[in-house]
């Protein structure tokens, strides 16, 4: 069952497959699950809970290349799309649409709808030109996401989905909030919810898949 997932049974699969890892496979899953593990115990600290899920996530997507800037360049919105669609292609029980649109469907639908984890909001109040109409850009926004999601189309809602949630993690890590904070609760305690849920699945998909190519980490271990 996915909601068994968590560091320990990640650990204990990974102990009982990781012979027949291959080395950046292998690498990408232990610090994943790693990092899942030293997120599990903030249980009471959710900007802590979500940084550390965070890195998981970037432990096991990043490849080792220079990743542009994610204001809409392609860089690492475009990783964001190749990982998701290779986790999508070999999630053959549908257990992320299912997370999705069943478990997730209104904490996901809040994020959507909120303008201060929303990219275009905050270029038009840093004065960033073209961005005056960021209600248009997140009305058009929140019309794709509802296709993608009426149309079942995961890939592209986890796209969605994560685009709102590295803006969060932008804010958080770059000292944008404050920690603890009244004013971000929701989104911080969505965002670590959905990442708590989703991380080990992502994990748990690319461990029944090792020989896929899932790209070289950053910072390969070198004696």
């Amino acid at each position: 069952m996915v909601a068994e997932l968590n560091h320990s049974t990640l650990k204990e699969k990974q102990r009982s497959l990781r012979e027949g890892f291959p080395t950046t496979m292998a690498l990408r899953v232990h610090r994943s699950i790693s990092w899942i593990g030293r997120a599990e115990q903030e249980e009471d600290d959710e900007d802590a809970r979500f940084v550390f899920l965070w890195i998981a996530f970037n432990a096991a997507y990043a490849n080792e290349r220079e990743v542009q800037n994610f204001a809409y360049t392609g860089g690492e919105r475009g990783e964001f799309l190749r990982y998701f669609s290779q986790l999508v292609e070999m999630d053959h029980d549908q257990r992320i649409y299912n997370a999705i649109w069943e478990r997730f469907s209104g904490p996901i639908r809040v994020l959507m709808k909120n303008q201060y984890i929303f990219h275009p909001f905050w270029q038009h109040h840093n004065g960033m030109d073209g961005f005056h109409d960021w209600e248009k850009h997140l009305m058009r926004a929140g019309k794709a996401f509802t296709a993608a999601f009426r149309s079942g189309n995961t890939t592209r809602v986890l796209s969605h989905v994560f685009d709102r949630l590295y803006v969060l993690r932008n804010q958080i890590v770059h000292g944008g909030s404050t920690w603890n904070s009244v004013v971000n609760r929701g989104q911080v305690r969505d965002g670590a919810s959905i990442l708590g849920f989703l991380m080990p699945v992502f994990i748990d998909i690319m461990m029944d898949h090792p020989t896929e190519n899932w790209g070289q980490p950053f910072y390969p271990v070198i004696d």
